[in-house]
């Protein structure tokens, strides 16, 4: 068996082209165009890359891009006004602030300043409840993205058992309470689980985010499962260089059990800045009253 490859680029293109779509039909009939507001503090190099890559998806899908460009050494209080300055804009209708932030800053606090009709990122503690609850919410982009590439390739998925391997508040817990709504059952398990081995092989349906290189191995994989890979590592090259970016399952091992799985890079990732541009649409019509 050789496992279908999940080709999160080609479903992301579909994603950005239909947020265009809905973006010309804002200005043709509400005559407004949706505003995306991304806050950069200090010169992380990864950082500095997604910024720039959210720049310009913004700007390809016809929506308002602002940027905020500040230096490491920016005060807690400095960038506490500028999240309320945002939050106060009306051609402001998402906010992100690009983690991780500098050591003094309270990466918790600034996000909680944010306001929830406009925590595109699904950070805020109220929209972690409404998900929880159950009711409308912004969902974290990068959960909302792999629940996309399940559904489509696996359509009917109430009664299958999901075990997600991670447990954060950005990916684990978020993709755990999707997988609850479509009705899965659900284990959340990480890398202190006893026996994860034998848990992950129960799976119908694994989503791994636990953030090591290669760790889920394929004989953990239970045969034609669907294999979700969030994770992305470099590994260090051979005489101290990059090494080549892998995800948190041993691919070339996982690709010859699983039924499907996604690559990485080209899987779960570029699904990321499509959904964040789905989720500023979802908030610029909520604030208006728009369906």
């Amino acid at each position: 068996m050789t496992a279908k490859r999940i080709d999160g680029k080609a479903t992301a293109a579909d994603l950005r082209a239909a947020v265009a779509l809905e973006v010309d039909e804002l200005e043709e009939k509400h005559r407004f165009t949706p505003g995306l507001a991304v806050v950069l503090v200090g010169e992380d190099p990864a950082s500095q890359v997604y910024v720039g890559a959210k720049h310009k998806a913004t700007l390809e899908v016809g929506m308002k891009s602002f940027e905020h460009r500040l230096p490491a050494d920016t005060s807690e209080a400095k960038l506490l006004d500028l999240v309320q300055q945002l939050n106060s804009r009306d051609d402001v209708d998402g906010i992100l602030v690009q983690l991780p932030l500098p050591k003094h800053v309270d990466a918790t606090r600034i996000l909680d300043a944010i306001d929830p009709k406009k925590d595109v990122d699904g950070f805020h503690a109220l929209n972690a409840g409404l998900l929880a609850a159950g009711r409308a919410a912004l969902v974290p982009c990068t959960p909302v993205g792999a629940m996309r590439l399940i559904r489509q390739t696996l359509p009917h998925i109430a009664g299958l058992h999901a075990v997600i391997v991670g447990r954060s508040n950005i990916v684990g817990k978020p993709m755990a309470q999707l997988l609850l709504a479509a009705d899965c059952t659900v284990t959340i398990a990480h890398s202190k689980t006893r026996g994860l081995p034998a848990i992950v092989r129960q799976a119908d349906i694994v989503v791994a985010a636990v953030g090591r290189p290669e760790m889920i191995r394929g004989d953990w994989i239970k045969p034609g499962a669907t294999v979700i890979d969030v994770g992305i590592n470099r590994l260090p090259g051979a005489d101290g260089s990059k090494g080549r970016l892998v995800g948190d399952v041993a691919f070339a091992e996982a690709e010859k059990v699983a039924g499907a799985i996604t690559p990485v890079p080209g899987g779960v990732g570029p699904m990321t800045i499509a959904c964040l541009l789905a989720n500023t649409i979802q908030a610029a019509k909520a604030r208006r009253g728009l369906s």
